[in-house]
């Protein structure tokens, strides 16, 4: 993978060699500031284009990046491509939430995305001649669930869908059911995007959700729990960057 010259991006303002290899996605970028916050050394901030906030700092004597990407695929495509083709990232791991639709899963459990099943376009426009399956980096998902088992997490495995649609008939009942019907664990926006942008790259990518909601069940958690009370899933992503 070849890595291309012209930074800062229209979206990063980072200089060359101000963002680690391993980078945490979170979609809030608060969620990135309360990262660099509470768990890096010496946290620097490289970013705050339109609000994205993103540090570099020290977990454990490990150099380990964190930003936000926004809700959405078409956001997680523009910052995931920037950072693999422009910065030399080689392991991105997203760490967000989603609402559960198997009746297995239950609000806080952590959901370790194998593979995102989407109705985005996202993963079509890459003119393959036939359907693109986005899955994980098996090398960080084993990773993961090496350090979940070392740190006593509950985690579930498994397929996720990457929604285009927050509200309206694709997040409706029955459509969450069909889903269901067929093993997806959870919803939420942008793993298909980040799956297929790291496949392209060449590059390690993994998702690593807590489930904020049911749908379902109509179980949920406050915005607030959203955007810094996670601190399991932040701690194990820290673990394995």
């Amino acid at each position: 993978m070849g890595v291309k010259e012209n930074v800062p991006t229209p979206h990063i303002e980072a200089k060359r060699g101000e963002i680690a290899e391993t980078i945490l996605l979170p979609g809030d970028p608060l969620r990135a500031q309360f990262i660099a916050e509470h768990f890096l050394r010496e946290p620097v901030l490289f970013n705050r284009v339109r609000g994205m906030l993103g540090y570099t700092g020290l977990y454990q004597g490990k150099r380990v990046s964190v930003m936000g990407t926004g809700m959405g695929c078409p956001s997680m495509g523009i910052y995931s491509y920037e950072l693999i083709h422009f910065y030399g990232v080689r392991n991105l791991i997203r760490i967000g939430t989603a609402g559960a639709v198997s009746p297995d899963v239950h609000v806080r459990d952590l959901v370790f995305g194998m593979g995102a099943c989407t109705n985005s376009s996202y993963p079509s426009l890459m003119q393959l001649p036939g359907s693109f399956a986005p899955i994980c980096s098996y090398r960080l998902l084993r990773r993961a669930a090496d350090a979940a088992d070392r740190m006593g997490l509950a985690y579930r495995v498994g397929n996720l869908l990457s929604s285009e649609m927050f509200y309206g008939p694709a997040e409706g009942a029955d459509s969450v059911r069909k889903w269901a019907s067929v093993g997806v664990l959870a919803i939420e926006m942008e793993a298909a995007a980040l799956y297929t942008n790291a496949a392209a790259g060449g590059v390690d990518a993994l998702t690593i959700l807590t489930v904020s909601d049911h749908l379902l069940t109509g179980e949920t958690t406050s915005s607030a729990e959203r955007e810094s009370g996670f601190t399991d899933m932040m701690r194990l992503a820290l673990e394995i960057a």
